[in-house]
């Protein structure tokens, strides 16, 4: 019998709280907010989840956020997710948000990052879970807009937020349209991390690597078409977020045997397992391990480096880096 993987103590670094929201919950926020979503039920809304790429996904994502518009809205939201992260064992988490696609309907940026740190401040008194805030912008709107929300997102001086990103439609828009905003977040002492080649080809990879100065790559999957790629990626210790998952779902990789993440790791780049937007694509970090075992051929020995892996490339301190790596290893040890 292989160990449980929902055991396995883990960071998630790639995970969207607004895909996070499930179809009940979508309904119960939006009633109470007195809006009305363009399907008759929550199994309604479940069976729009029907995609054929990432903009048919994004459709539906940015319909279902539309009910959020309270500090309770994004607190109830980002608890639900900490509280099934917790029941896979993730012990820390870098919670992406998307503050342009709320403070554009009219909601306070304060609401926003007040309630997802109310809910990470709730998950660590009952769960131990540390956790984090990384604010993405949509690189489908204006950098112009991006600047100012980070400017306002640098007033708040919220403690939890330690980084930013770039997310939403990708072919079409480069990373470089945002090197002025990820110069500024730079500045700012911020981290900075970026979906790229996740669509779009891997020479958007090195374009974040060299425009924005990112510290990680959200996806990358398009870096295995580029060997000299992935041989920086190993040379620098860059390391790749990927969502075998929402892969499969999105058909960035329709057959998850041709899935390229356990190559690279044999090529020396620093990989982690995450679930992306779990509530669309079927599965949250646990079920995205299970199915690279399952496909795969993951061993436990394997599982517990990309483990490792995720605590050694997040933002959290060394001291928890240190705790969450004992936890790892107290697993790998545990008798099957």
């Amino acid at each position: 019998m292989a160990r449980s993987l929902a055991a396995l103590p883990k960071a998630e670094l790639h995970i969207h709280v607004e895909g996070t929201l499930e179809p009940d919950l979508a309904f119960e926020i939006a009633q109470r907010n007195g809006i009305s979503l363009p399907y008759d039920s929550p199994d309604a809304l479940r069976a729009a989840y029907d995609f054929v790429d990432l903009q048919s996904f994004l459709d539906v994502y940015f319909i279902a956020g539309g009910a959020l518009l309270t500090l309770a809205d994004f607190s109830d939201l980002a608890l639900a997710y900490l509280e099934r992260a917790h029941q896979d064992a993730v012990a820390h988490v870098e919670l992406f948000f998307d503050p342009q696609a709320h403070v554009s309907r009219g909601v306070p940026l304060s609401d926003i990052v007040g309630g997802l740190s109310e809910a990470l401040a709730e998950a660590h008194t009952r769960w131990g879970m540390s956790g984090s805030l990384i604010a993405c912008f949509l690189r489908d709107r204006p950098a112009a807009e991006a600047m100012a929300v980070l400017d306002d997102l640098i007033a708040l001086n919220s403690p939890d937020l330690v980084g930013v990103g770039l997310d939403s439609t990708e072919v079409g828009y480069p990373p470089a349209l945002f090197r002025d905003v990820f110069a500024r977040a730079a500045d700012a002492g911020l981290h900075r991390v970026s979906h790229a080649g996740e669509e779009a080809p891997h020479t958007y990879i090195t374009e974040a690597l060299e425009a924005l100065g990112v510290e990680r790559v959200d996806h990358g999957v398009r870096a295995i078409d580029s060997p000299e790629l992935v041989q920086r990626l190993a040379r620098e210790g860059i390391a790749l977020t990927m969502c075998p998952l929402s892969n499969k779902r999105l058909q960035v990789t329709p057959d998850l045997k041709d899935h390229p993440l356990l190559v690279l790791v044999e090529q020396g780049v620093k990989v982690t397992i995450n679930s992306d937007d779990p509530s669309y694509f079927g599965g949250y970090i646990a079920d995205n391990y299970e199915v690279v075992r399952e496909v795969l051929g993951l061993t436990d020995e394997q599982a517990a480096d990309f483990a490792r892996t995720s605590i050694e490339v997040s933002f959290a301190s060394p001291s928890r880096k240190a705790e969450l790596h004992t936890l790892v290893d107290e697993w790998l040890a545990e008798e099957d």
